[in-house]
């Protein structure tokens, strides 16, 4: 069996992760093999001005249709909410800390960082929501994998930058966080802090045995996420947060579009059963639509 994954260090974290499992599982030997996507090649544009949805995920689907994998492991964040025809999200792993993390100079928290600090990021919902809760800070682009941005901010003028808890921690990193964000203020990306497991659809012996990595309580809610980023348009060109979680019998989800330049930013928090998953992400798509948000995603996308 072979894992067809990107190649930095959180995308071949993940891709063991994957491997020991299914491996501990009984299943048999796996192999991972490296694969570039046009994201990993293209660090000069902003995430927003590449064309196109799944940048980072073209490459490693077209190895897995030619079978030159049989299965592969994403960021759920990165994964469009439409998959390549003959494809299947087969297995949505256990979820990490969902928050987004700052790093800053000093220790500062966010409400800490001095006037006109510079802060960068590569996602247009962070920037939107950063500006929302402090509008004097300067933001500025930041693309490549964590390594890569955590170097250019140390080596750098930036006081501060922001991550995903979810990759720092699983990389060891979490030391040099100095804030986790409030998710139910500065809401996560849709999926963020879980892993995606796609597989040829028509291959059931591969779906069967990544059957082991599956968390059905994440699998609910990221499903709620992905249906409400999925009416919004999908991919990572609009400013859209979505975080949900099972309370009871019954799921509960948070939901923010908010415009780049800062002003109020447009929330719904929605709840309904557990059974109704995709209704339950269209229904939180509609009222942010119906509240302005069609608005802000009309002009962003213009």
């Amino acid at each position: 069996m072979v894992i067809g994954s990107r190649g930095s260090q959180l995308a071949l974290w993940q891709a063991e992760w994957a491997k020991d499992r299914i491996e501990a599982d009984g299943i048999g030997d796996v192999a991972i093999e490296v694969i570039r996507t046009e994201g990993d090649h293209n660090q000069a544009e902003a995430f927003t001005r590449i064309e196109g949805k799944g940048v980072f995920t073209k490459e490693v689907d077209e190895a897995l249709l030619s079978e030159r994998t049989d299965l592969s492991v994403h960021s759920l964040k990165d994964l469009p909410t439409e998959l390549s025809p003959g494809l299947v999200l087969a297995a949505v792993s256990p979820r990490a800390d969902v928050r987004d993390a700052l790093i800053a100079r000093e220790g500062w928290t966010l409400s800490g960082l001095c006037e006109g600090a510079k802060v960068a990021t590569s996602s247009l919902r962070r920037q939107a929501l950063l500006i929302a809760l402090r509008p004097d800070l300067e933001l500025q682009p930041l693309r490549g994998n964590v390594d890569t941005r955590l170097q250019k901010f140390r080596k750098g003028s930036l006081d501060g930058i922001v991550l995903a808890s979810a990759g720092l921690d699983r990389l060891g990193l979490e030391d040099a966080i100095t804030e986790r964000l409030d998710p139910e203020i500065f809401v996560p990306a849709p999926g963020q802090a879980a892993m995606g497991i796609v597989c040829r659809e028509d291959d059931r012996n591969t779906v069967d045995a990544v059957s082991c990595l599956n968390d059905p309580e994440v699998r609910l809610a990221v499903d709620v996420e992905r249906s409400a980023l999925n009416r919004l348009g999908g991919g990572c060109r609009i400013p859209f947060g979505a975080w949900a979680r099972k309370e009871g019998e019954s799921i509960t989800v948070d939901g923010v579009v908010s415009h780049p330049d800062g002003s109020s930013p447009i929330r719904k928090r929605i709840s309904g059963a557990a059974e109704h998953v995709v209704e339950l992400g269209v229904q939180l798509a509609e009222a942010l639509l119906a509240d302005g948000a069609n608005t802000i995603l009309d002009e962003v996308l213009a």
